[in-house]
């Protein structure tokens, strides 16, 4: 079972998911403001996802976020904000949530969604080499991390690192969005759904681009992406 915590001030729904969730075998912790949840993160083994609220009473689940990254930046972590906040929607994406939903969910989409979620952070091919090398870029996939020439790791969310991962399996081969999301998001994008391109866009900003100025991530109209050699 997967060890989840949910991160709500609306006690009601958080009793609804957790209930929800532990039928469909997870094991939920509820926190209901951002001060509990940094005490249960900094006390507590790490859980295995976060399912975070955006609106939170005593601060915004946005900074929240912002430690979970910097202090766990390879935990999963769902967001879920207010129909009618798509800036808040993107603004997570861009400090590295692994996925958002908009409130009221549907509590199968979320479950679906977290399973998806897990299934990233945790799935990886038996014959996966330790070490994937392309150009003076090396990524090791079990880790987590980056590493350009000399320069200090370049530590990815597992959302990042399944994107780079799928385009350097054929760098200077364009991949299909929806390819690409299937294999890196572990679900077809829907309409007006940006999360593929922010998470794309951070690891443009996280990579840089190459010496010579050229983008390592290269967007195709109509064709998706690639990584340039």
């Amino acid at each position: 079972m997967s060890n989840i915590l949910l991160v709500d001030d609306d006690q009601e729904l958080c009793e609804l998911l957790a209930h929800w969730l532990s039928q469909e075998g997870f094991v939920v912790q509820t926190c209901f403001d951002t001060q509990s949840a940094r005490d249960y993160l900094d006390s507590n083994p790490e859980p295995e996802a976060v399912i975070l609220d955006v609106m939170l009473p005593d601060g915004n689940g946005l900074q929240l976020l912002r430690k979970i990254r910097a202090e766990h930046p390879k935990l999963p972590v769902l967001m879920l904000s207010a129909r009618g906040e798509p800036t808040d929607r993107i603004i997570g994406l861009e400090l590295g949530a692994d996925d958002y939903l908009a409130k009221p969910c549907d509590p199968r989409e979320l479950t679906a969604r977290l399973r998806a979620v897990l299934r990233r952070s945790i799935s990886m091919p038996l014959a996966a080499p330790s070490t994937i090398a392309v150009g003076d870029l090396q990524y090791s996939p079990a880790r987590g991390v980056a590493n350009i020439g000399k320069q200090d790791d370049i530590v990815l969310t597992v959302s990042e690192g399944r994107i780079l991962e799928a385009l350097l399996a054929a760098p200077g081969e364009p991949i299909d969005k929806q390819q690409l999301a299937q294999l890196a998001l572990d679900r077809k994008l829907t309409l007006y759904d940006r999360s593929l391109d922010m998470h794309v866009s951070n690891l443009r900003r996280k990579l840089g681009p190459h010496t010579d100025t050229r983008p390592r991530i290269v967007a195709l109209r109509g064709r998706g992406y690639f990584y340039s050699l």
